[in-house]
């Protein structure tokens, strides 16, 4: 390990107490900052170092890590530090949209500045079951990557710093699409007396099967071609239609299966009933109106 780097951890929360830990168990100097100071303790206990402001806890760190509320608190703790981030990394571990995230870049500096996305919980932090993916100069990644590794397994996507929190967003909207669909089809099977673990067997097949069609579906969509051969969105319409149909005759909340159907009843309508279901994506990449309000 090398003996010139040091951590600044600048926020306490759950997350940032787990990220600080980490640092602390790792044998990095740690230097820890958060506005309710009580929040240090342990980690004081356990080997940390506590400041009184943001700018004492930045100059005592080669790397700083910020993990705070959101965005526009990122941007209240840096703006006096200023000059005092020349040189050093920039960790931004706070949750933010790609467009807030590329906005810190003018205050750390592109060199010296690299957002993530934290794929775990806190829990999770310095162990096998977390990730943290990472945007920005692959440089400065590589220059820190064994401070970085400590948190989980570093991933870096990319030179553009909104990068991290795209994957981020795109992640957990596949993960609530597959834990919904799990849950929906449960309370599905609940109506006819099966038990969910009965239907765990069959759920991690047909996660599988659809897992299958991902390289293909994505070759489409980089090529922009949707041809139909297997299943186009009209029929895929009618089987929706189905399940919005079982829902509702098995007293079982059918919202989602509606929901559904709406979009794809919203391709069809724009022309693309007869594409493939890649062709979808056409509908996900136009932006939506406000609440209420359908758009085609």
């Amino acid at each position: 390990m090398g003996v010139e780097k040091s951590v600044a951890v600048v926020g306490l929360g759950s997350m940032g107490r787990a990220l600080a830990g980490a640092f602390v168990r790792a044998g990095f100097p740690t230097t820890v900052w958060n506005r309710t100071p009580g929040k240090a303790a342990r980690l004081v206990a356990e080997g940390a170092v506590r400041v009184d402001s943001v700018e004492e806890a930045v100059a005592a760190g080669s790397v700083v890590v910020v993990c705070v509320a959101d965005h526009d608190v990122v941007r209240g703790l840096l703006r006096p530090v200023g000059g005092g981030l020349d040189g050093k990394l920039l960790v931004n571990l706070t949750s933010a949209t790609s467009v807030e995230m590329r906005e810190v870049a003018g205050v750390a500096g592109v060199d010296g500045y690299l957002a993530g996305a934290i794929m775990g919980m806190p829990q999770d932090i310095g162990t096998a079951g977390s990730s943290v993916l990472y945007s920005g100069p692959r440089s400065a990644f590589e220059a820190h990557e064994e401070v970085l590794r400590v948190l989980g397994e570093p991933v870096h996507l990319g030179a553009d710093h909104g990068l991290s929190s795209l994957y981020a967003g795109a992640g957990v909207s596949l993960m609530w699409s597959v834990l919904n669909g799990f849950l929906h089809g449960a309370a599905l099977l609940g109506a006819a007396g099966a038990g969910a673990s009965a239907f765990v067997p069959f759920a991690r097949r047909s996660i599988a099967t659809a897992a299958g069609w991902l390289a293909g579906y994505a070759d489409q969509v980089d090529e922009g071609a949707y041809p139909g051969v297997d299943a186009t969105i009209a029929s895929h319409l009618t089987a929706m239609e189905y399940l919005v149909r079982e829902s509702e005759a098995s007293g079982v909340n059918a919202e989602l299966p509606r929901f559904i159907a709406g979009l794809a009843e919203r391709a069809v309508a724009g022309g693309r009933g007869g594409d493939g279901y890649a062709a979808m994506i056409e509908l996900f990449r136009t932006p939506s109106g406000p609440p209420g309000r359908a758009t085609g």
